[in-house]
């Protein structure tokens, strides 16, 4: 009977997701996607709000909740302490009536199994409805609740973007929009517009990318017209600006090497769906994404699991007209869309992603033909992993030379371009385009 009621409680499932990103350090996606499963139709649409919107304000509750508790639950009651957030953030930030949101959040303790939290979160609760004002003038005085980032990457903002880095946070505390790349295989944006028109579903072109459309409230991916017959991805126009760098021609051979989940692979094909196309990824199960997405879109792609730092184990010996490295970062500008980044990175993450990245960057460029372009991008907003580490990498490399985007995805940087989160409300990411000398 208790697993029943676990199954149907919206907010003992965010709870206990919540306690596994924050104490197991587990992915918010990975955990929401297998406990969303579980629970009624009903339920999902709560539990994933409550799961995004305590995450993205953590530091913040926590501030809040460290004033309401004498002392720190133990970690084995970790669930009732992200109940105590989920309480919070329906009371500070949710439409949910009052005493709705404090009567449901005190039934989740029993749905948790733990009947003697019950007390503790009403009259914790309760007093933040007393307390307001002075609780959250309190928890505002320190910098990491403020901003809702921890202390580490405030100070990194602050350092890469003096005039800009309350901007900034205050992008990647936003919910992000959901914004639609348009297969040209399939017709024009125009018509796909007219589509969305007719399916009462608003939306309007993304000026920046040439087949981009941002819907004006985001929906089920079932419910837009063709989704399933491949008309149509999701994807942010800031990653959609990527593939336009490649500057795709007829009867090349492109490598995609950080392939999954896909959706650059896939522009890259409706580009030009004939060329020969290599998607590596180093996660056989994130090699499926792929395949999942090439499938519903009809094109083919030869997807191989590998490391593709390790260029022994999966080159023939041919070289690439063209190769993608969408290289594994911090993360740091797309945090709207995974605020859990700001719980699982930590400061000693960036100089080890520094060096994959330069590694992939010194192992791939010698696989690029003569005049080939090898695009590095990445979904960071930290010129550690951006800027300086393209210019280390043309010190070392004078056959090197940049290629100058004709129609600039982003701001210049000194070298490549730079889009911050939130620019043109779109993610955060940096871009480079290096030709082969």
């Amino acid at each position: 009977m208790a697993k029943t009621k676990q199954k149907q409680s919206a907010r003992a499932s965010a709870a206990r997701i919540i306690a596994e990103v924050l104490q197991q350090h587990r992915s918010l996606n990975g955990v929401l996607t297998k406990t969303l499963i579980m629970l009624p139709e009903n339920e999902r649409s709560l539990c994933q709000q409550l799961s995004y919107g305590v995450l993205r304000w953590q530091p913040q509750l926590q501030a809040i909740a460290d004033q309401l508790l004498k002392k720190r639950l133990k970690k084995k009651d970790g669930d009732i302490s992200a109940l105590l957030l989920c309480g919070l953030y329906q009371l500070r930030a949710m439409r949910v009536p009052e005493h709705a949101a404090i009567s449901e959040t005190v039934n989740a303790c029993k749905t948790l199994g733990k009947q003697w939290a019950t007390g503790l979160i009403n009259a914790s609760l309760r007093n933040y409805q007393r307390e307001k004002v002075t609780l959250e003038s309190s928890a505002l005085q320190q910098d990491s609740a403020k901003y809702a980032h921890p202390t580490w990457l405030i100070e990194r903002f602050k350092l890469d973007w003096p005039d800009l880095w309350q901007a900034l946070l205050n992008a990647n505390n936003q919910q992000p929009p959901m914004m639609l790349r348009i297969n040209q295989q399939h017709g024009s944006r125009e018509h796909y517009l007219q589509q969305l028109q007719q399916a009462n579903i608003t939306a309007e072109a993304l000026k920046q990318a040439s087949h981009g459309v941002l819907l004006e409230t985001p929906c089920d991916v079932y419910q837009l017209p063709g989704f399933e017959q491949g008309e149509v991805s999701v994807q942010d126009g800031a990653a959609q600006l990527v593939v336009d760098l490649l500057d795709i021609k007829t009867n090349q051979r492109i490598l995609d090497a950080c392939a999954a989940p896909g959706g650059k692979t896939c522009h890259i094909l409706e580009t030009q769906p004939n060329n020969d196309v290599i998607a590596l990824d180093i996660d056989p199960n994130r090699l499926q994404q792929i395949k999942q997405n090439t499938d519903r879109l009809n094109l083919n792609a030869t997807l191989i699991a590998a490391d593709a730092g390790n260029v022994s184990l999966w080159w023939n010996g041919q070289k690439f007209d063209r190769i993608l490295i969408d290289a594994p970062c911090s993360g740091t500008g797309v945090i709207r869309r995974h605020p859990d980044i700001k719980v699982l990175r930590r400061p000693e993450d960036i100089a080890n992603l520094v060096e994959k990245q330069q590694q992939l960057l010194e192992n791939l460029w010698p696989l690029l033909n003569t005049d080939g372009l090898l695009v590095y991008t990445t979904c960071s907003a930290l010129k550690q992993e951006n800027e300086q580490q393209i210019m280390d990498f043309l010190k070392r490399h004078p056959e090197a030379q940049e290629q100058p985007a004709t129609d600039p995805p982003a701001s210049r940087a000194t070298i490549g371009y730079q889009r911050l989160p939130g620019d043109d409300n779109m993610d955060g990411f940096y871009y480079v385009c290096l030709r082969h000398r």
